[in-house]
């Protein structure tokens, strides 16, 4: 069992939770995998868990549906319902590899994101921006973006599902020189922002998760809410976070605390949630992956992973 130290008293951070980002969380979780569509009923009452009401629900889900995440469709019994388009299945795919990762990732190097777009195009060019920053990548320099290379096969399918592939060039390579490594990450990504996103997570769940190590039973209920509040929580982060070998990062960088708190009430919480969601215990989420969730209610067609997206 994960010893949750107790925290300085602290009010908890505002939530950030809204109905379109729950929506994805859910299908993320659990939704995906429903044999056939999620009935818009079914949505209305397991989002109603959650305290969202039913006309933002159908609100919700009706931009998923103009941004082609969220497919209609009739289940079985004829009720109206909505399924995951195979983009919204790539792009969750891709959020799995980042959300369920465990352990602190290996120093693989660095892939380059070298760009120029024309001043005619500079929408392109800020949809490029925002959709690097998204992914993790920080600004070596103007037109030079940088990120860990194992993010480079995601970089690479986002850039080309975007129709932005030509304006880019992708290199791998290591960082030699001057300064030292440690020392340039910090121009390159605002570690300090970052931690403080570490530190909201951890003041917002650290304290449910203390809860349930308290308490002998698990009802379904109460399993799910607590589980999609905190996945929606923490999708954001390893997007914010670009996920840098801990020789890296300061010594006492939070956000392994809050990896660790995540993945407590994962194992916790999911399986009783799913019972409540309709589906299989085993099917409440991915398992664990290796070596690696979104934009909230950002824009440029992709919802479920990370940045402004």
């Amino acid at each position: 069992m994960i010893i949750v130290p107790e925290q300085p008293a602290a009010p908890p951070p505002p939530s950030p939770h809204t109905p379109r980002s729950l929506i994805v969380t859910f299908y993320g979780a659990y939704g995906r995998h429903v044999p056939g569509p999620v009935p818009v009923a079914e949505l209305i009452r397991l989002l109603g868990a959650l305290g969202v009401d039913a006309p933002s629900v159908r609100s919700s889900v009706s931009r998923l549906k103009r941004r082609g995440l969220l497919l209609p469709a009739r289940t079985t019994t004829g009720a109206a319902g909505y399924a995951l388009s195979p983009e919204a299945r790539q792009l969750l795919r891709d959020m799995d590899r980042r959300v369920h990762a465990a352990g602190s990732p290996a120093d693989e190097g660095w892939v380059l994101a070298v760009f120029s777009v024309p001043e005619s195009e500079r929408q392109k060019r800020h949809l490029l921006r925002s959709r690097l920053a998204g992914l993790g990548f920080g600004t070596a320099s103007p037109g030079v973006w940088i990120a860990p290379a194992r993010l480079h096969e995601e970089a690479r399918r986002t850039l080309r599902r975007l129709g932005l592939e030509t304006y880019v060039d992708l290199f791998r390579g290591e960082h030699l020189g001057f300064v030292p490594t440690a020392t340039v990450v910090t121009r390159w990504w605002d570690l300090p922002a970052i931690a403080r996103e570490h530190e909201a997570f951890l003041a917002r769940h650290a304290p449910a998760l203390r809860a349930w190590q308290a308490r002998p039973d698990t009802p379904a209920e109460e399993a799910y809410r607590d589980y999609l509040r905190a996945l929606d929580s923490w999708r954001l982060l390893p997007y914010a976070d670009p996920g840098l070998p801990s020789a890296l990062l300061p010594p006492d960088w939070p956000g392994g605390r809050a990896a660790e708190v995540f993945h407590a009430l994962r194992t916790r919480l999911r399986d009783a949630g799913a019972t409540f969601a309709g589906v299989p215990p085993a099917s409440g989420g991915p398992a664990p992956v290796g070596g690696t969730p979104a934009a909230r209610d950002g824009g440029d067609g992709e919802e479920p992973a990370g940045g402004e997206g």
